[in-house]
Order: structure tokens, then C-alpha cells, then sequence
């Protein structure tokens, strides 16, 4: 059996980023050669990566890229199991990545971006943090005037895109997206099985109890219109001037909202509850046994 130096060792974790152990029993496998441990970590790192897989990954970050002549918005999410991870710079590194690629590919399609070397990256990456790793979505905004805000703790990220006006003013309006988060653009654009629900709200309300439908209709049409307001971006109190609406301002421009996309990591996301005490008394349990 060839012998495996220290040497050897370092320059496998230099060049994988794994564990001494991992490294120095790779190497013992494949005889001592670095590239032939390199591969069989290669071969190795999709299965490994596949358990893991299912593990939820609710954490992570949303990035934004913006075209040079800003007419062109992208926003990536990328899911890790932790806010730990979520803050390595070799996940935040690979988050890049596939944001730069989907922007030059102009690919919003999850599945078809990470075929091939993505792919590869994001099984690498698995493999050497040891989480749970997904891309789970990427939207593209397009327009001729289009900005975008991302928080500071690059969990919530916003892109617009306005007829006219410039880059400065869209990035403020993405950022009071990110702020307010309206669900929809404009009162018209909100979806009928929402109004629905909101008004089957409005009608289980005590106040609504006994009265004639026709004054009902009335109240629900006045609260319905309220809500609208709240709800759309265009009609929302602006957070730099609360005397002006986000309509009033672009109108102001010159110019109208073309559309807008709001991501929130983890937004949607059923998380799963984990009971780390417990998980910590069966792993006692089991080393006694």
C-alpha cells in the first residue's frame, strides 16, 4: 500500500475543501494518487449529495443582477438547511454563480440551468458543508427602466420596471417593494380566488352579523376597496413620502410601473420543526446500547 504524507493530505484538502480524514481515506483507496482520489470523490459526492436532498432547506439568499443598460432585472433564490451556511462565503460564491449564468443564459428555468457544470458545483458544495443545497427559483424583469434593492442580510430582494424615469427611482420603488410587500401591481391585477377569500373574511366579521345584504354589500364593497389599496404596489402610501402614492411618484417621472418581482427567502416554505433535544437523548440512547 503506498504510503499517504502529509503532504499528500493537504494538497487533496486544498483542492477539494473536505476534511483531513475524508481526504486521507481517499486516498488510501485510490493508492495514493491525488487525481484518482479527486475522481472517486467526484463519483461519490452525487450520492452523497442525494441524501441530503430531502432535508428542508428553508434558509439561504436572494440575489439580483442587473443589466449594464438597465432595462434587465434577475433574481436568484438559493436555499441552504441553515442561516449558518447561508452566511459561508463558499455558498454565497456558488449563489453567485448560478446568478451570473441564468443572467447571461437568460434561463429562468430551474432544472434546465442546473444541468451540467451548476449541478456539479452545487453536489460539490453539498458534499464539502455538509447541508442540504437548492436552487428553488429565478425571475426575470424586464422594461425600459428597470433597479433593484437587495436587504442587507440578502433575505429579501426586489426588482422594477418602469416605462420611464431612471434607474435610481425604480431601485427606491424596489425597495419599498421589499419593505411593504405588496402582493400584487395594481388593484386590478389581484386574483379573483384572493378577493374571494378576503370577502368571505369581510362576511364572518361580528360586525357583519344581522344586517341587510344590501347594506353588507355596501361595508364589503368599501372594505374590499381598502384592501385593494393596501395590497397594491401602485396605490401603497410611498415610504419615502407617505403623502404620495408609488403610482403618484412614477407618474410624477413621466412614466408607469411595467411590473415587479418581490423574493423573500423561505417565503412558502413549510419548515420542519426539529426537536434537538430529543434528536441529542436518541443518539445518547443509542451509543448505550
Amino acid at each position: 500500500m503506498a504510503a499517504i504524507t502529509a503532504a499528500m493530505v493537504k494538497e487533496l484538502r486544498e483542492r477539494t475543501g473536505l476534511g483531513m480524514m475524508e481526504c486521507k481515506k481517499a486516498l488510501v483507496e485510490a493508492g495514493g494518487s491525488v487525481d484518482a482520489a479527486i475522481e472517486e470523490l467526484r463519483k461519490s459526492s452525487g450520492l452523497k449529495a442525494a441524501k441530503k436532498a430531502g432535508r428542508t432547506a428553508a434558509e439561504g439568499v436572494s440575489l439580483i443582477k442587473i443589466s449594464d443598460d438597465k432595462t434587465v432585472g434577475y433574481i436568484v433564490e438559493v436555499n441552504s438547511e441553515t442561516d449558518f451556511v447561508a452566511r459561508d462565503d463558499n455558498f454565497i460564491n456558488f449563489a453567485t454563480d448560478v446568478l451570473n449564468v441564468a443572467f447571461e443564459k437568460g434561463e429562468t428555468d430551474v432544472a434546465k440551468l442546473m444541468e451540467g457544470d451548476l449541478e456539479s458545483k452545487r453536489e460539490a458544495l453539498v458534499q464539502k458543508i455538509g447541508e442540504n443545497v437548492s436552487v428553488r427559483r429565478v425571475v426575470e424583469i424586464k422594461g425600459p427602466v428597470v433597479g433593484g434593492y437587495v436587504h442587507s442580510t440578502n433575505k429579501i430582494a426586489s426588482v422594477v420596471a418602469l416605462t420611464a424615469g431612471d434607474s435610481e427611482l425604480a431601485r427606491d420603488i424596489a425597495m419599498h417593494a421589499a419593505a411593504v410587500n405588496p402582493r400584487v401591481a395594481r388593484p386590478e391585477d389581484m386574483p379573483a380566488d384572493e378577493l374571494e377569500k378576503e370577502k368571505d373574511v369581510i362576511k364572518a366579521q361580528p360586525d357583519m352579523a344581522g344586517k341587510p345584504d344590501e347594506i353588507v354589500e355596501k361595508m364589503m364593497g368599501g372594505r374590499i376597496k381598502k384592501f385593494l389599496k393596501e395590497h397594491s404596489l401602485v396605490e401603497q402610501p410611498f415610504v419615502k413620502n407617505p403623502e404620495q402614492t408609488v403610482g403618484e411618484l412614477v407618474k410624477a417621472a413621466g412614466g408607469e410601473l411595467v411590473g415587479f418581482a418581490r423574493v423573500e427567502v423561505g417565503e412558502g416554505i413549510e419548515r420542519e420543526e426539529v426537536d434537538f433535544a430529543a434528536e441529542v437523548a436518541a443518539a445518547a440512547d443509542a451509543s448505550k446500547a
